[in-house]
């Protein structure tokens, strides 16, 4: 009873991959009593750019970015549902972020949903960030699909460690806001394995969002990426 579940949805084509974590992830969470919503946002066409209309009033304000016409859905309405204020013992809550790897980053229309929806006053504030952040204790769950394969994002491979990959948008979206962090489920290179272990992944997902709720967040600190 009470748990909620955003999933915001960064991909093109339903029939990818990330289509099928999605798909998992709304069956098996939806099986478990939450409310799941799904943010689409390439079929939502969702404007990804920060842009002077997001400004609403003096710039002089608190808070500046208030109250955008097609932010006030995910702003205003879908998020105070799945991020309620602290101290509300009675909801759980988790934001799960389902995506492709793009250039070592989220795809840009998923970068600007953060940009514009995780505004100051709402989701942050420079005198309150980090653990102390003003969306803190819930959580936040980042699946992704790589096109490298796990050895090339290791410490050894030419792409390096794929916890310095996620050092921006854990820490530096995320943990900034007060999110608490599980650790991210990552697909390596989907495309270039066999059926039979795209159908391994797709299984293993199933079986970690059974536990899902037990799991314990990361140390999200410095030393967890880089040590």
């Amino acid at each position: 009873p009470g748990k909620k579940v955003l999933i915001v949805y960064a991909h093109q084509e339903p029939k990818s991959f990330n289509g099928s974590l999605l798909k998992i992830a709304v069956e098996e969470l939806t099986k478990q009593g939450c409310s799941v919503t799904v943010s689409d946002l390439y079929a939502m066409q969702f404007e990804p750019r920060a842009t002077r209309n997001d400004i609403v009033g003096e710039t002089s304000q608190k808070r500046p970015f208030s109250k955008p016409s097609d932010l006030h859905q995910e702003a205003e309405k879908s998020l105070p549902e799945i991020f309620p204020r602290p101290n509300n013992p009675n909801s759980q809550s988790v934001f799960l972020g389902e995506f492709p790897l793009f250039w070592f980053s989220m795809p840009a229309i998923l970068k600007g949903w953060m940009d514009r929806v995780l505004v100051q006053g709402f989701a942050y504030d420079l005198s309150k960030a980090y653990d102390g952040g003003l969306l803190q204790d819930k959580l936040s769950l980042f699946s992704f699909t790589t096109g490298g394969s796990q050895e090339l994002y290791s410490k050894e491979g030419i792409s390096g460690d794929i916890r310095y990959v996620l050092w921006p948008m854990q820490h530096g979206i995320m943990h900034f806001c007060g999110v608490k962090v599980l650790e991210p489920h990552i697909c390596y290179a989907p495309e270039n394995v066999s059926e039979e272990k795209r159908k391994e992944m797709l299984t293993a997902w199933t079986q970690r969002l059974k536990t899902l709720w037990k799991e314990v967040p990361i140390d999200c600190s410095p030393q967890w990426y880089f040590k």
